[in-house]
């Protein structure tokens, strides 16, 4: 068969084990759901061997949609560790065989404090699934592995239902993209969530900015000074008025104007692309690229200047 058919295989069979999950999800998995949303501790994931390694993504998915939960390692946890659970907890215990005795260790002590359990198993007449308060079904027909021996569609199929409660669960809770990168402040999305123009935009003694009435010349000295390539136009209320970007020298010239006796006002774009200071970073960046322009000024209310926000800027804190 060669070994791309032999990767073939085994991503169809990997499918289809998902896809019978599909088929026979019920009320079990709803209950599972509110099982979750009901808990007022931690959601503990525990499990040994290949489906701890699921477990421990399962927990890590759980808490960066904005359920607290971690891992608990079963032969750990009957040698001290017992100690991270707390009543207020819910258990979610994963074994293909149901029958896996560190897991089953556990499950007195868990029943003595209280702490419900949603089983992740195989086998639906097995151990830990009599003894679980919801038991998922997360069977497969058939692993992956030639020998039937590496665990490969099950621990697939564990890990697809695991991705299905957190997210079944974040859709209850009304978790939004700004939650969620709450808990991913240093990821892409986190910066594009939580960075606003103000915390990147130049102003102050930063801000070039020139009023009408002065000459060409010195507005172009002014967008040399602040190196942006442009220099914001306010009239004599100190409002904005237009900008001078270097394209605007350029087209003034090409027409045939006479740059050393222009002014500020004749030189000017009138009505530039603004933004506001509390505005996502995300936003700027999407209006650049909408009207294919660098720059942005910042206003708030009545054509007042808070700032300049440029591409580089965007660039430069990765929101791009």
């Amino acid at each position: 068969m060669g070994s791309l058919g032999d990767g073939r295989r085994v991503l169809e069979i990997e499918a289809r084990a998902v896809q019978a999950m599909v088929t026979r999800l019920d009320d079990t998995f709803a209950n599972a759901v509110d099982l979750l949303f009901q808990c007022k501790g931690k959601v503990v994931v525990s499990g040994m061997g290949k489906s701890g390694l699921i477990g421990q993504k399962i927990a890590a998915t759980l808490a960066s949609t904005g359920t607290s939960s971690f891992f608990l390692h079963p032969a750990e946890g009957v040698h001290g560790d017992l100690g991270m659970l707390a009543r207020r907890d819910a258990l979610i215990a994963i074994s293909n065989s149901g029958e896996t005795a560190e897991l089953l260790q556990i499950l007195p002590y868990v029943e003595r404090m209280g702490i419900p359990v949603i089983g992740l198993t195989g086998r639906m007449n097995s151990t830990l699934a009599k003894n679980s308060d919801v038991a998922l079904d997360v069977s497969v027909s058939e692993e992956a592995c030639p020998m039937g021996l590496a665990p490969t569609a099950s621990t697939t199929a564990t890990l697809a239902m695991g991705d299905a409660l957190a997210v079944a669960l974040l859709q209850k809770r009304g978790f939004r993209e700004e939650d969620f990168a709450q808990f991913h402040p240093g990821g892409t999305l986190g910066r594009r969530l939580l960075v606003r123009v103000k915390d990147l935009m130049h102003s102050g003694a930063d801000l070039p900015q020139v009023t009408e009435s002065v000459a060409g010349t010195t507005a172009m000295l002014e967008m040399t000074a602040k190196k942006l390539g442009m220099t914001t136009v306010v009239d004599r209320a100190g409002k904005l008025a237009g900008i001078i970007t270097d394209g605007d020298l350029r087209r003034f010239i090409q027409r045939g104007g006479d740059f050393a006796r222009a002014t500020a006002r004749e030189l000017a774009s009138r009505n530039p692309k603004t933004i506001g200071p509390d505005d996502l970073a995300a936003k700027a960046v999407e209006m650049m690229e909408r009207f294919s322009i660098t720059t942005l000024v910042v206003t708030e209310g009545d054509r007042n200047i808070r700032g300049v926000i440029h591409l580089h800027d965007l660039l430069k804190s990765g929101i791009v």
